[in-house]
């Protein structure tokens, strides 16, 4: 009699747990990771939205279910909760991945100064959550302005300017050769702001790039825009939080938090002097949320 109780025991969850999988539930999961690919839809403001994330925290067989479809499109589920929905992140093979050169064809960037978009976006992600205390922070929320980040990065440019003098480096490289200068040389010597006949910020200046940064962080759903005040002011979100911890281990943006150039995190820099550090090379395409482009 116990045999015959545990062959049953063993054997009738498995198609109990097959046959709860129906092609509504299929749809129902999909649904919840084409709202997941809306990163500005709130799911308060979605009764549909929330029913499904209710779902998803109360049936673990709809879970599964609604993160492997996720995982089918090459996406990366971050987290799954009222505050942030269904927050994804793309994989590297994945076709909902931005990359730097579609970032410049959808934002007009030259090519030329996509080294530079890619430098602003890390200093944004580095300006937003200087300490992992404050990533590790579900309250925390960063507060980054369009001159601030501008700030930093100059700040960040004179310290490795300093470091390069001490070490005897070249610091003025062929202009002819843009490639062998490192990002922070491009960025110093360009216009922080430029000039034009009816006073717009030019979108080659840093702060234009700063900008254009910004705004298609907003328009991704990682950034609230909160005010016009030191060129735009921006609140992160929880789905940009979530970005960020995810590419946290990156070494571009942990040596660019390394050099000390501390910020206070209410929208206005405070920017200190560095401390001696190990030497800094920031790489192509590394800022936030991009993927480098494959090699062939």
């Amino acid at each position: 009699m116990s045999e015959h109780v545990e062959w049953s025991e063993a054997e009738t969850p498995a198609p109990s747990a097959t046959s709860a999988v129906t092609p509504a539930d299929a749809a129902d999961a999909a649904r919840l990771v084409a709202f997941g690919l809306q990163p500005k839809l709130q799911p308060a403001r979605d009764q549909e939205y929330a029913e499904l994330l209710r779902r998803h925290r109360e049936d673990p067989a709809f879970a599964r279910l609604a993160d492997a479809v996720a995982a089918g499109l090459g996406l990366v589920v971050l987290e799954v909760s009222p505050r942030a929905g269904m927050a994804v992140t793309a994989a590297e093979d994945s076709v909902f991945a931005v990359r730097m050169g579609d970032y410049a064809r959808r934002t007009a960037v030259d090519s030329g100064d996509r080294f530079l978009h890619g430098l602003a976006h890390l200093a944004v992600a580095a300006l937003a959550f200087p300490r992992p205390e404050d990533l590790a922070d579900d309250g925390y929320i960063g507060r980054v302005t369009v001159n601030g980040v501008d700030a930093f990065v100059r700040q960040a440019c004179r310290r490795l300017e300093e470091r390069a003098e001490e070490q005897g480096e070249n610091t003025d490289p062929a202009t002819d050769a843009p490639g062998l200068e490192a990002a922070w040389r491009i960025w110093a010597r360009r216009s922080a702001t430029g000039a034009t006949k009816d006073a717009r910020r030019p979108a080659a200046s840093t702060t234009g790039i700063v900008a254009k940064a910004l705004a298609f962080l907003t328009d991704s759903g990682f950034l609230q825009r909160t005010g016009d005040e030191s060129g735009g002011t921006y609140r992160t979100t929880a789905r940009y939080q979530l970005q960020v911890r995810d590419m946290a281990g990156s070494a571009a943006l942990a040596e660019l938090l390394d050099l000390g150039v501390v910020p206070v995190t209410d929208g206005t820099p405070s920017l200190l002097p560095a401390e001696d550090t190990d030497d800094l090379d920031l790489v192509a395409d590394a800022g936030l949320p991009f993927h480098a482009p494959s090699h062939s």
